[in-house]
């Protein structure tokens, strides 16, 4: 996912239309032969017409609120209720900024500008994305070692839960994780995955410890605004996971 302040700046590769078809199958379980479609977006998309989102099959939306402790989405509010008016599940992401303040400082932010969870089966825990620094590439982990950035997470996820009751969901690639944690599995057991990999016909190696996926972001365009995601389960299992269970 992008920034909203700057271009996005990971380079993104365009799937066929033929591959994007058969992404609703590989890559998924059998038993979720048809996995429910969704998508993610931020104040790039503005105003979204969502009845039409939710017409060309977006069962669920991930939505940024926050970046840091110095930004949040000012078309959060009326995303975040115009999805849930037309059905779609829906949750908060905060995109982290590890090299400006502390994890709990982040999160606290993020959970009063719009990352708070309740258990009505219509929103998902909230998300953290932590992805390469879109500001300075020269300091891809933001100029923090494997075990401070570990130590950050932890910091940022202790206090998701501690004020909603869920701990995040985490978005990133394989590739950073295995970069800035040094491959660290010390999240798998309790965060679920939310793995960005565009332009495969599945999710591929996935970071240390997690043996499956619950999110994939698998392009950056498509039938719905912003980018394309699937749920790994069926639509009960992703009512279920919206209410915690």
């Amino acid at each position: 996912m992008a920034c909203d302040r700057i271009p996005p700046f990971r380079h993104r590769v365009r799937v066929l239309a033929a591959a994007v078809a058969a992404l609703a199958l590989t890559g998924t379980p059998a038993s979720a032969a048809s996995p429910p479609k969704g998508h993610d977006v931020s104040a790039h998309q503005k105003d979204v017409d969502w009845p039409s989102a939710r017409a060309k099959g977006a069962r669920f939306v991930y939505i940024k609120a926050t970046e840091s402790t110095t930004y949040s989405n000012p078309y959060f509010g009326r995303q975040y209720s115009g999805s849930r008016q037309a059905g779609i599940i829906r949750g908060a992401y905060h995109f982290a900024l590890p090299d400006q303040s502390s994890g709990a400082r982040q999160a606290a932010y993020f959970v009063s500008h719009g990352g708070a969870w309740t258990a009505d089966g219509w929103t998902l825990p909230p998300a953290l994305d932590v992805e390469y620094d879109p500001y300075d590439r020269k300091h891809r982990c933001y100029g923090l070692s494997r075990a401070a950035m570990i130590g950050w997470i932890r910091s940022f996820s202790d206090e998701t839960r501690r004020e909603t009751g869920r701990r995040p969901v985490i978005y990133t690639t394989t590739d950073w994780w295995n970069r800035c944690t040094g491959g660290s599995s010390a999240f798998a057991a309790d965060h679920a995955l939310w793995i960005a990999r565009h332009g495969s016909a599945d999710a591929g190696t996935l970071p240390a410890g997690w043996p499956s996926w619950t999110f994939w972001q698998y392009d950056d365009s498509g039938s719905l605004p912003g980018d394309q995601n699937l749920f790994n389960g069926s639509a009960d299992r992703l009512k279920s996971f919206a209410m915690g269970r």
